[in-house]
């Protein structure tokens, strides 16, 4: 199953008062896993921020303007989310925003059966706590040190990181030899597993695994698997 963690900063909260996005960040999930996949920008809004919103996300007037413009950016955008769950903190908000700047480039909203919102998810696990980003990072251990200010591409990354424990605590990673998966800040995930008193004998001989090795260069110098094998790049 394939999972878009998204977030957006904008310039207000307003998005039937004319405020526009001003960032959109997304990282790729696999089956609730991290790819390393994301798509980020910054978009130039071609109105003034807000005091409020320049506040929290620090993003002026005078760095937007170079930025492309929405209608620029938007078939990127899409294809990148194309055919997958959007999983969103206070989801109506950023929908909100994403399908008006949709609808002025005459694009179709977003279906609301492929978005999930997690700040509903955490307020029926969490009932009558503080259920914000900041504050499920608390609950769930997230180190969130890097978010001194928000950001649409680190508060996804985050967001990632406390769904993952709001479907039910952290996943195995499809570790094969290495220490790292992807980009996003999941990384060396451990599982705590019954250990047997006697070891089982291993099922694969060195010309099993050495095939392997073989198919798994075969594919590519892009492909992820190099990595869960911890294979350099060929000379």
């Amino acid at each position: 199953m394939r999972e878009i963690v998204l977030d957006t900063e904008t310039t207000g909260v307003e998005a039937n008062g004319g405020d526009r996005i001003v960032e959109i960040g997304c990282v790729e999930l696999l089956n609730h896993c991290p790819t390393g996949r994301s798509f980020h920008c910054y978009i130039n809004p071609e109105r003034p921020m807000s005091e409020g919103a320049f506040k929290v996300h620090g993003l002026s007037d005078a760095f937007l303007a170079p930025q492309p413009v929405f209608a620029a950016v938007a078939d990127e955008f899409l294809g990148f989310v194309e055919g997958a769950r959007l999983v969103i903190h206070n989801a109506a908000f950023d929908v909100g925003f994403l399908n008006m700047e949709l609808k002025r480039v005459g694009r179709g909203p977003i279906e609301p059966s492929l978005v999930v919102d997690t700040l509903s998810m955490a307020r029926r696990k969490h009932p009558g706590a503080s259920n914000s980003l900041d504050a499920l990072c608390t609950r769930y251990g997230i180190d969130n040190s890097r978010r001194t200010r928000h950001g649409a591409l680190l508060d996804a990354e985050i967001l990632a990181e406390v769904y993952i424990e709001l479907i039910g605590g952290k996943q195995a990673s499809l570790v094969l030899g290495a220490a790292e998966v992807g980009r996003s800040g999941l990384a060396g995930i451990a599982v705590e597993r019954p250990q047997r008193q006697r070891p089982l004998a291993p099922r694969l001989d060195e010309a099993a695994l050495l095939a392997h090795e073989t198919f798994i260069r075969s594919l590519g110098k892009t492909q992820l698997w190099r990595g869960y094998l911890g294979i350099v790049e060929d000379a």
